[in-house]
């Protein structure tokens, strides 16, 4: 029996996500809860793609969660996500409602299906400086002369994800992690996928709409705002090469050509991301956006019956 069921959506960026995930809330009783780790800032709508008149759907507002929590500038990690989505989700759930995860942070996502403990661990700065100009080997070597217990799931694929694993085993060896109690989430994740050259002209179209919605005019008027530029770069693609175009390190060819290859390399690593996840355990039903909205959407809601009528 199905205590705590979680319908997630997840995909590369350009994939369709929010408008397939109202379709689905909207037909099963759901509520809407973000895995966006740049949609929590007010103020950035263009750039990160909230849609937000997308939440309506046959005269009805979906309600939405984790969207326009932030002010632009502050900073937002996954253990800040979990804890607000843990809320969100007993929100939704004491309503007798389904929540609905939508995004494409795959860090963001797999922290809930995973229950990634080590979140909760502090960053060392001072540490970090450190590390930093250390080569992989010896971050390797570093690390291999921690006690296993702490460096078990290690992630090993990078410099950034090595020094985080150093980082959480220092930490380990002088204070006792505390254990957060959380429900048992049981989900059903569905996930987008298209063929290269489909995704790539749906982010090429997205791009362009987006700097005829103003994109260029949001990005100057947070600079205007006091954002940094640096802290903006931090944000996400969008918002780095648009402030080099308005600081004039780009021209609007450049900055129109270069952010789309970027831009498709970024999907090209989330779906990668996503892979990694099934092979740390996570069962993904994946769906060809290509077949169209309507034939997508009885898809996915058939294998959401089907899934939720089988555990029950």
């Amino acid at each position: 029996m199905i205590q705590n069921p979680l319908l997630v959506l997840l995909g590369a960026t350009a994939s369709g996500k929010t408008r397939l995930a109202v379709r689905l809330a909207h037909a099963l009783n759901g509520e809407i809860i973000s895995a966006d780790s740049r949609q929590v800032f007010r103020g950035m709508d263009i750039g990160t793609g909230k849609d937000l008149g997308e939440y309506n759907f046959n005269g009805r507002h979906i309600p939405h969660h984790l969207i326009d929590i932030k002010e632009a500038g502050e900073r937002y990690n996954v253990n800040a996500f979990k804890e607000d989505f843990y809320r969100a989700f007993e929100l939704i759930s004491n309503k007798g409602a389904l929540p609905v995860l939508c995004g494409g942070t795959g860090m963001y996502v797999h922290s809930i299906l995973q229950n990634h403990e080590y979140t909760t661990i502090p960053v060392d700065d001072a540490l970090r400086n450190s590390l930093l100009t250390w080569d992989i080997g010896s971050l390797k070597h570093k690390l291999g002369t921690y006690p296993d217990e702490f460096t078990a799931h290690a992630d090993l694929s990078s410099h950034k994800r090595l020094i985080r694993a150093i980082e959480i085993a220092e930490y380990l060896g002088q204070h006792k992690l505390e254990v957060v109690h959380r429900p048992v989430i049981e989900p059903f994740v569905a996930g987008l996928t298209a063929d290269v050259e489909y995704r790539r002209s749906r982010v090429i179209k997205r791009l362009n709409d987006r700097l005829k919605e103003g994109l260029i005019d949001e990005v100057r008027g947070l600079l205007d705002a006091g954002v940094p530029g640096e802290m903006l770069s931090f944000y996400g693609l969008e918002y780095k090469f648009v402030t080099a175009y308005i600081l004039g390190e780009l021209s609007y060819n450049d900055l129109n050509e270069r952010l789309a290859v970027a831009i498709c390399q970024f999907a090209k690593r989330q779906m990668t991301f996503f892979r990694k996840m099934e092979k740390d355990g996570v069962k993904i039903n994946w769906f060809d956006v290509e077949d169209g909205s309507i034939d997508l959407f009885d898809r996915v809601l058939a294998s959401f019956f089907e899934w939720f009528k089988k555990n029950n």
